[in-house]
């Protein structure tokens, strides 16, 4: 009977500590900070989002060390240092890379002269052997389809859900937390970026439709402003992914009906339901157009 109740108390323990925390979430708080600098968001139990202009990235403090994930680029990367040591005196001992994409992981220098392991997935090393950086440590240790960092108690699982933003692009997710952090597809109550390089669209959908799938609360994102939250509820995938439905289904359509300028179906098409999200006005034309290739052109 005594094992009993100290097994019943442990649960309850730990259902109250998640509710704690879900409650305690900076879900409607502003990351902070001034719009061109950097700031740092504390989530809890050890997960910090650290934000250098519209670029986001996280790191968890454990037991046994830091695991940080895309170093963004040197300038970011030593701001993201000293932040870290604000917080611990621990070793950064994993660095993970969310895709190839320069912008995202340049600056891990700082983090290997301290001797940290490089983790990310297969096709980057292939990626960077194509396109080498001095500001790029190679990745140590990569992996297929799936990998999990784990450090001092704590996990970081990571998933590639294959081409849909290039061919190495991962997502990261905290089980305790059932937390993901998503790179580049998903920015919440944003239009897709521009006329969205290294993007395919319609796997883009399908990979948002498996993610949907996964055991999962909250989304950091890996873009926004000083003024947007650190963290997310996780309806915020289904929304990009209905959203990029909607621009394909609405360029279809007037493809359909035989205009098949792109210069025109960047006037007709409009998509009012989301006037309001983040550069609706200059970017909505180029990712019209971007939808134009994929059906003219299959690309």
């Amino acid at each position: 009977m005594k094992h009993i109740l100290v097994r019943v108390f442990a649960i309850a323990g730990i259902l109250f500590s998640s509710l704690g925390m879900a409650e305690n979430l900076p879900l409607n708080e502003p990351m902070g900070g001034e719009p061109f600098g950097h700031s740092v968001k504390e989530i809890g139990n050890g997960l910090y989002v650290f934000r250098w202009w519209v670029y986001r990235n996280v790191f968890l403090v454990t037991d046994e060390g830091v695991i940080v994930t895309d170093p963004l680029n040197p300038k970011a990367a030593d701001l993201l240092n000293e932040e870290i040591r604000k917080v611990t005196d621990k070793p950064v001992k994993y660095v993970v890379y969310s895709h190839n994409h320069h912008d995202h992981i340049s600056g891990g220098n700082i983090f290997k002269q301290q001797g940290a392991t490089f983790v990310a997935h297969e096709n980057v090393l292939k990626e960077l052997g194509d396109h080498p950086s001095a500001v790029v440590p190679v990745p140590d240790i990569t992996f297929n389809d799936s990998y999990t960092v784990e450090l001092g108690g704590r996990k970081m699982e990571l998933q590639y859900f294959g081409p849909n933003h290039g061919e190495s692009l991962v997502v990261m997710r905290l089980p305790e937390e059932k937390i993901l952090f998503i790179v580049d597809i998903v920015t919440p109550r944003r239009v897709a970026f521009r006329t969205m390089p290294d993007f395919w669209p319609d796997e883009w959908i399908r990979s948002l439709k498996e993610i949907e799938a996964m055991d999962f609360d909250y989304v950091i994102s890996a873009h926004g402003p000083a003024n947007e939250p650190a963290i997310e509820k996780d309806t915020v995938v289904a929304e990009q992914r209905i959203y990029l439905q909607d621009l394909m289904a609405a360029v279809k359509a007037e493809f359909d009906k035989g205009t098949h300028s792109p210069d025109k179906l960047r006037k007709i098409v409009k998509l009012p339901k989301y006037k309001n999200w983040r550069s609706y006005n200059e970017w909505l034309p180029m990712n019209i157009e971007r939808i134009w290739a994929y059906y003219h052109m299959a690309w």
